[in-house]
């Protein structure tokens, strides 16, 4: 009994092995994920994508070497406001709707918070980002 237990726990590891999603080029920081980018390979890393599907849209946060398995914290949404960029800071509270020019002071995809500052008043401000790339002030 204690033979088949222990051939069991030898060979069970080598029947396991999952895959992993990898680049099949580099990928640099802020550039969009394709299809053509990605290929799956065997192997077993903690943390790492299985599923192409997953990636496929997204943007590399760090650069992507081809071989190394993409792990979830590597890619994020795409950005729809970049660093400097006019945008419009909306502030909407019980019916009353103000909309001033702001400029980014970060990069931010639909719905993370980024800060922005008002060109009129100079001041910085934290808010929403929508997906037309407008800036909703609380």
């Amino acid at each position: 009994m204690r033979v088949l237990f222990l051939m069991v726990c030898l060979l069970c590891p080598l029947f396991a092995q999952a895959n992993v999603v990898v680049p099949t080029r580099t990928i640099r920081a802020k550039e969009v994920i394709t299809a053509e980018d990605l290929k799956i390979q065997p192997g077993d890393v903690a943390g790492a994508v299985e599923d192409p599907d997953l990636l496929v849209g997204q943007e590399a946060r760090i650069a992507l070497y081809p071989g190394r398995p993409i792990r979830a914290s590597d890619v994020r949404a795409p950005a729809v406001v970049d660093r400097n960029d006019l945008v419009t800071l909306v502030f909407v509270k019980n019916g009353l709707t103000i909309e001033v020019e702001g400029r980014a002071l970060g990069r931010g995809a639909v719905g993370e918070r980024i800060r922005a500052m008002n060109l009129s008043s100079r001041s910085a401000v934290t808010g929403k980002v929508g997906p037309d790339g407008q800036i909703e002030v609380n």
